[in-house]
């Protein structure tokens, strides 16, 4: 992480010394895959890639440009980039999306399609790691992207260096992201020394996209200090906490469990009694872990934290001496969310998987 503010601000071009530091833990993987759209980012991702392996043979260097057929440029910027990487010894591939293109949401499923041809090709030539050119610019719209949106500290946490593929095709892959701190100006400026062209994506700069207009706000926000460089460190310290955090969770969830969580499939039994005692944001990611492993996935964080207050009150009642317990004729707690059932009583709380709806019923 850049050790002060003014980080952003350094227009120098990276030395082939600093690419060597850059990509110096990925030297003895045989094959790596590169996501290169032919922005200026992605471009220097490959350039400096290149600089880096040099006349070795290894790694395998694949780049691979997805042509989401979204603009009538890209298949001539893919078409550039091919000419790019065949200069500089590297082996390309253009992958297209094709299908019909959502209405809404078109960023995120275009993101998606993404990581799923990146992963096809990986998975095509044996690469474990798929790097992409994200940037300290990037970690801090991102920063800013997930607090408008209202996210937890796992959110706040911004990008990690390297992390598991976002999607069903790229289980076992990891993407990487050599470049997370180093700001897009000195990007600029590698490529510039280089005299490498790259292309010009207009839906950065669309307003219709939340990023593109967070992205206009970042220079207000920097004359007001709060710069990419410090939205980044803040990501990088935010991280720091969420590693203390799992291991605080490890421990939790090895006391609070009954059993071994494999013994019965889906199924998880809590100790209510030690279940209650944990720190609040504890129990409230035990319960969204347990959750998420009885039903259909990942709950929103907000409707976890109100799940998690409905059951204080029969938390509370539980709590109580045994001979207190029958004169207040509370009934068990037993609610659903996210295709889980969670059932509450004296001595352990159950998360299973909800009963599947019976065909034609309606509400």
């Amino acid at each position: 992480m850049s050790k002060n503010a003014s980080a952003a601000d350094d227009a120098s071009p990276i030395s082939v010394a600093e690419a060597n530091r850059l990509f110096s833990g990925l030297a003895h993987f045989p094959s790596l895959v590169l996501a290169v759209s032919g922005g200026p980012d992605s471009t220097a991702l490959m350039v400096l890639a290149a600089r880096w392996r040099g006349r070795a043979q290894t790694p395998r260097l694949v780049a691979v440009t997805v042509d989401h057929g979204l603009r009538r440029e890209s298949k001539r910027e893919a078409a550039v980039v091919a000419r790019l990487a065949q200069k500089l010894g590297i082996e390309h591939r253009t992958l297209r999306w094709t299908g019909r293109k959502p209405k809404t949401g078109l960023q995120e499923a275009a993101r998606l399609a993404r990581y799923r041809l990146l992963s096809k090709v990986a998975k095509e030539i044996g690469a474990r790691y798929v790097l992409t050119a994200h940037t300290l610019d990037d970690q801090a719209e991102t920063v800013l992207f997930r607090l408008a949106r209202g996210s937890g500290i796992s959110g706040l946490a911004g990008m990690y260096p390297s992390w598991s593929m976002p999607v069903e095709e790229g289980v076992g892959l990891e993407l990487v992201r050599p470049l997370l701190q180093v700001p897009k100006s000195r990007l600029i400026a590698t490529l510039k020394a280089a005299k490498t062209r790259y292309a010009d994506d207009p839906s950065n700069r669309d307003p219709r996209f939340t990023r593109s207009r967070l992205r206009e706000l970042m220079p207000m926000l920097a004359c007001e200090g709060l710069t990419a460089s410090r939205l980044a460190l803040f990501a990088s310290r935010v991280q720091r906490v969420e590693e203390t955090i799992f291991d605080v969770l490890a421990h939790a969830n090895t006391k609070a469990v009954i059993g071994k969580p494999s013994d019965d499939g889906p199924v998880t039994n809590l100790h209510t009694d030690v279940f209650s005692d944990l720190p609040r944001e504890i129990a409230i990611r035990v319960l969204g872990w347990t959750i998420k492993r009885a039903g259909s996935g990942r709950v929103e964080l907000g409707k976890l934290e109100a799940f998690y207050a409905a059951m204080h009150e029969s938390l509370d009642v539980y709590s109580l001496p045994p001979s207190v317990e029958p004169s207040l004729k509370f009934a068990k707690f037993r609610r659903t969310l996210a295709g889980a059932v969670v059932t509450v009583d004296r001595d352990k709380i159950t998360i299973e998987p909800a009963p599947p709806r019976k065909a034609g019923l309606r509400k």
